[in-house]
């Protein structure tokens, strides 16, 4: 880059923030029907959840940056406020923003009544295991999103949208796309079931097309032809700056024990 000045570099730059689930086809599905229908987004609820990551820097803070809330509670929480967002520009042609945030945190499988029966992951050294935020938009409606590594079953991921003209329902995992009925473990040690499902023996929801659900293709596409174009990805600087805004707001209200606190975001749009 010898020879390229400061300010070529800063106009040709491009942020593809990897949210996934903006990408998700039941989250692009609910961008359609707000968009045409000018629908009002009243309440949103969002829940990610697991039996605890498999990596072995989650549950510590100096490698992982926090617990649940910053793990986990991302993901539903950006597609929330790119929701948000979308109503907004569609409406009147400017973003809804979040406006303050308060949060609580636990450290469930650290509490000394927790009784550990090995399902679960336990072996987190000073992050939190459940959050649960509650975001206020600059419109006063409101979102509430949950997170933690106290589910069994696999993935736990869903959005619950509740607008003035309709109300949406956007399965991630698991989906009941395919039943599946397995008599047997050991028949599918070689077959790919969903994430983190925990058991393959008797009932299940296959996904047929994890990825595909989840948007990872799409978000890939995007960020290509965003870069090639000059164009802004869908989840681009907007839905990083908002979602880092309200996670960092969010600890500090954790710290709090729920005070609500407001959220300084300086990009605006």
């Amino acid at each position: 880059m010898q020879g390229v000045s400061s300010q070529l570099l800063k106009r040709t730059k491009k942020l593809c923030y990897a949210e996934s689930l903006i990408y998700a086809p039941s989250i692009q599905k609910e961008v359609e029907i707000i968009t045409k229908t000018q629908g009002q987004i009243l309440w949103a609820l969002g829940n990610q959840s697991h039996s605890g990551s498999l990596s072995p820097a989650y549950g510590i803070w100096r490698l992982s940056g926090g617990g649940s809330i910053v793990g986990k509670s991302c993901h539903p929480l950006t597609a929330i406020l790119y929701l948000k967002q979308i109503e907004g520009l569609a409406h009147n042609g400017r973003a809804i923003r979040p406006k303050a945030v308060s949060a609580r945190s636990h450290e469930i499988t650290r509490n000394p009544r927790f009784i550990d029966e090995g399902f679960l992951r336990t072996n987190y050294e000073d992050v939190e295991d459940y959050g649960h935020l509650h975001v206020i938009f600059d419109d006063g409606m409101i979102a509430d999103i949950f997170a933690s590594e106290l589910v069994m079953g696999g993935v736990c991921n869903w959005l619950e949208i509740f607008a003035n003209n309709h109300r949406t329902r956007c399965n991630l995992s698991p989906i009941n796309a395919m039943e599946l009925y397995n008599p047997q473990e050991e028949q599918l040690a070689d077959v790919y079931v969903m994430e983190k499902i925990g058991t393959k023996q008797g009932w299940s929801n296959p996904s047929p097309d994890e990825s595909w659900m989840f948007g990872y293709p799409q978000e890939i596409q995007d960020f290509m032809e965003a870069i090639t174009t000059g164009r802004e990805p869908k989840s681009g600087m907007l839905a990083a700056s908002d979602v880092v805004g309200v996670l960092y707001a969010a600890y500090l209200s954790a710290e709090r024990k729920g005070e609500e606190v407001e959220i300084l975001i300086d990009f605006a749009i």
